[in-house]
């Protein structure tokens, strides 16, 4: 078995490797696995990389982080693209043996007719991909609805809204994919298929007692600001340079990016350009993105103390669920223009 890395030196990945070294785990900080992440997830991640021979230091496989209201953190996923998926069938097929082929690709309508070609401006409802390997079929079909990216208003974004045929297709051929290469495949998803999982969170009304005349702030509160409609992440992993990774990140700010999230967006900007500098010019802490990567704390505490004054002034009961409800996150999590906006929804009522 050959080292993953293509590249030498102390970032090669070695097959009896058994934890990442600080080195490795260096690189993979600055790539954006920030310190939530747990020794659990790096482990099975480096099992993963081996596993699968992709390289995370050459940006063929990720760990994306996202926020998880049940288990109450950040939880982190190991993510691909379909070109990944490809590769790794095609490696196995030429180590093994054996022989791998697709039947054409079909797409469905709203009535139920399925087409060899999809010519309509609308998305199809859904996409089939068999995967044949050594003769036996292994069909998938996926629903568009089930794996869109949306925005904030629910419609589509980025390359959902501009080629929804081909990427239902991507998330057909990768389930076909997981189901012809089990062992090879378990444990790692495609960004296709992981898109969705960006999208904004349905709104959710919060009950609590209103005095007679009195409109309810936490039901027109603003929703979830979390990076929502397009993984912003991936796509900074994508990109070509340090410039692109500054668009991207000022993309994620204005669609109400977290904090956190973003100062991932921007350790990838950072560490892009580090490594296009000369290495005697380190490149300078804002050569990637404004000085606004966070909030300072002074500005947080105060956004903060503003809002509970606020809800104490309107007699809000429940000030964390409250907040949390209504913010779409954890207090904790929210940026300071979110703290603030919901404070002025607040106040009218307190009045």
């Amino acid at each position: 078995m050959t080292e993953i890395a293509t590249a030498g030196g102390s970032l090669a990945i070695r097959p009896d490797q058994t934890a990442w070294t600080p080195d490795q785990q260096a690189v993979l900080q600055q790539s954006g696995i920030d310190n939530d992440v747990t020794g659990a997830e790096l482990s099975a991640f480096l099992h993963l990389c081996q596993r699968t021979l992709l390289d995370p230091f050459s940006r063929q496989i990720y760990l994306i982080g996202r926020w998880n209201g049940q288990q109450r953190r950040k939880v982190f996923t190991p993510q691909t693209s379909i070109d990944g998926y490809r590769v790794i069938a095609h490696r196995v097929i030429a180590e093994h043996g054996g022989a791998l082929g697709y039947e054409d690709t079909l797409w469905c309508d709203k009535s139920g007719r399925w087409h060899d070609v999809w010519l309509s401006d609308e998305p199809p409802a859904a996409a089939k991909v068999v995967v044949v390997r050594n003769g036996q079929r292994f069909p998938a079909v996926a629903r568009y609805s089930e794996y869109v990216q949306t925005k904030k208003d629910g419609t589509p974004t980025g390359m959902w809204l501009k080629m929804p045929a081909t990427m239902t297709a991507k998330c057909a051929e990768a389930l076909a994919l997981r189901m012809a290469f089990p062992h090879d495949l378990a444990g790692v998803y495609t960004a296709e298929e992981m898109a969705q999982a960006d999208n904004p969170a349905p709104a959710e009304r919060h009950l609590r007692r209103v005095q007679p005349g009195e409109t309810d702030p936490w039901a027109t509160a603003a929703p979830q600001t979390a990076a929502q409609g397009r993984d912003y992440l991936h796509e900074a992993h994508e990109a070509a340079d340090a410039d692109a990774v500054r668009q991207i990140y000022r993309e994620a700010a204005q669609d109400g990016a977290v904090p956190e999230y973003l100062a991932q967006i921007a350790a990838v900007g950072k560490a892009m350009a580090a490594a296009a500098a000369p290495a005697a010019e380190p490149a300078p802490a804002d050569e990637v993105v404004d000085a606004e990567v966070l909030s300072p704390e002074d500005d947080y505490a105060a956004a903060v103390a503003d809002l509970r004054a606020a809800a104490e002034e309107a007699r809000l009961e429940d000030f964390e669920t409250g907040t949390e409800q209504a913010l779409g996150m954890p207090l904790a999590e929210a940026p300071v223009d979110a703290i603030r906006a919901l404070t002025a929804q607040i106040r009218p009522a307190a009045a």
